[in-house]
């Protein structure tokens, strides 16, 4: 006890210290940690209605943010990783912010985000009660190898989960993982509705190495299958067509097919925590005011026009982006860093069609891989106006040259963290901590 109060207070002045220049999300939590190694495990051993492990490849920031909103509209208070730092010193970290001196959490239930291999390392320390497994896609081969690797991780990280476990079950890696499920666990389904199956293919990775034994499941009363209207309204439908259990029809904040199974499974997820204490006006009023997660798909006022970030990381990714956004008539800008946290490795970008915006062309390419990705969209016959590496000055000479105009940039992850402190700064938006919070 003694160790975990000195972690806290450790903890808490390496926060203030990090936040007083301006980054380091993850150091308060190392600090922490150091001082007591079980500290993950002794801040959440007070959560008395669980603990919430939201993973996969795209999609996880969002489904968390809309989970955490469901089960806050149901009056629970709701400890979350906000910073969209998902390693487990990132949780830790954000905890510190909340935490008496004490070091016991006080919340009814904790929902994090989580990085598929330190989803692993935090069930290490805490096994979840629950987990909401989105899907595997290449994302980061230079850490994660080959993708069936990280679906491991993610099989892995079910079987330490206690309660239940919430599927993505359009996705072969992912809903294969029920067998590896532990008996006496719940176990649940998200998914699109038969009458957009078509759809499926540009946001979904299969994998045809696997054998034909593997039946696929069918819905059940208690999982959420989504049908759109448009590109921001649709239900999500419960039991027999025709059931009449259903949430919606509502309209999100957020444009896309991947918004709304990202809500799909939030919405499960939720129906399976709160039981019959769920209520759908509730839900849909929670989902209706989520608004984007800084980076994807934030829209930024300058000057009277919109400035929409999109973060793009893997094929998936970006070809959905290019699907929501990409016909629209705005100026764009690119801009791909290959640092650490975006992955080394950016051939991934030979493996999405950039068509879409031959009409349009690209305004400006930047960041570390500025000059490399112009040189992708040459391939697939789309002008580049401006290269120039530097993301502020690159952002500076985007925004004169099409003042008045909507904007959008498609950005790597440290790229889009980058431009967004600067356009912080700029136009007075919150910062990400208390964005999300």
């Amino acid at each position: 006890m003694l160790r975990t109060t000195a972690a806290v207070v450790a903890g808490k002045a390496a926060r203030a210290a990090s936040r007083l220049r301006g980054g380091g999300s993850a150091l308060p939590g190392l600090v922490a940690e150091k001082v007591d190694p079980g500290f993950l495990s002794h801040a959440l051993a007070d959560v008395p209605r669980g603990i919430v492990v939201v993973s996969g490849t795209n999609g996880k920031t969002t489904t968390t943010k809309m989970l955490v909103a469901v089960l806050r509209g149901h009056g629970l208070g709701v400890f979350t990783n906000p910073t969209g730092s998902n390693f487990t010193r990132g949780v830790i970290s954000s905890m510190l912010g909340e935490l008496p001196m004490g070091g016991r959490l006080k919340a009814d239930m904790a929902v994090l985000e989580l990085d598929e291999a330190h989803a692993l390392k935090f069930a290490a320390a805490v096994r979840p009660t629950h987990a909401l497994l989105l899907n595997v896609a290449r994302d980061q081969l230079d850490r994660f190898a080959e993708i069936d690797h990280t679906a491991q991780l993610l099989a892995s990280l079910a079987e330490q989960t206690t309660t239940g476990v919430v599927l993505n079950i359009d996705d072969s890696f992912i809903s294969r993982i029920r067998d590896r499920v532990a008996d006496g666990v719940a176990v649940r389904y998200f998914g699109v509705d038969a009458s957009i199956a078509d759809r499926l293919p540009e946001i979904q990775e299969q994998d045809v190495r696997f054998d034909d034994d593997f039946v696929p499941p069918k819905p059940g009363a208690d999982d959420g299958l989504l049908k759109p209207s448009d590109e921001r309204t649709f239900e999500v439908l419960f039991g027999e067509p025709g059931s009449g259990q259903h949430v919606g029809p509502l309209e999100l904040q957020q444009r896309g097919l991947a918004a709304m199974i990202n809500a799909t499974a939030a919405t499960t997820a939720a129906r399976m925590l709160l039981g019959d204490e769920f209520d759908a006006a509730r839900a849909e009023a929670a989902l209706r005011a989520v608004t984007p997660p800084f980076g994807r798909g934030e829209v930024v006022m300058v000057d009277g026009q919109p400035l929409e970030l999109v973060l793009v990381k893997n094929p998936a990714g970006f070809t959905v982006a290019l699907g929501t956004y990409g016909s629209t008539p705005v100026s764009t800008m690119i801009a791909i860093n290959d640092n650490y946290a975006d992955g080394r490795d950016v051939s991934w970008l030979y493996d999405v069609s950039f068509e879409s915006l031959r009409e349009q062309g690209v305004a400006m390419t930047s960041g570390v891989r500025a000059y490399d990705m112009a040189l992708r969209l040459q391939y697939d016959d789309v002008s580049v106006d401006a290269i120039e590496p530097d993301l502020e000055e690159a952002l500076d000479a985007f925004l004169a040259a099409h003042h008045g105009q909507p904007m959008r940039i498609f950005c790597t992850y440290t790229a889009m963290m980058s431009l967004r402190r600067v356009l912080a700064a700029r136009y007075d938006l919150p910062d990400i901590g208390e964005e999300a919070s």
